[in-house]
């Protein structure tokens, strides 16, 4: 990933990368789902989601309540 972008959240579903993105993009946050599913066996791999490095506290918060229902 560029320079100044962070990780803030992994999934291994595609649906729940985009409730994640929904949530940081209602709050204003610009968001980037990197998909790292193997294109053969799609049961591998992870979608994260990447934010400025100056929004990571703020989406780190938004986002706590969909990483404890995991």
């Amino acid at each position: 990933m560029e320079k100044g972008w962070t990780e803030v959240y992994m999934t291994g579903t595609e649906y729940e990368a985009e409730m994640a993105k929904d949530i940081l993009a209602n709050a204003g946050i610009k968001s980037v789902i990197l998909n790292q599913h193997d294109t053969v066996y799609q049961s591998f791999g992870d979608f994260i989601l990447y934010v400025s490095e100056a929004d990571y506290n703020k989406a780190v918060e938004l986002l706590k309540n969909l990483k404890e229902g995991e």
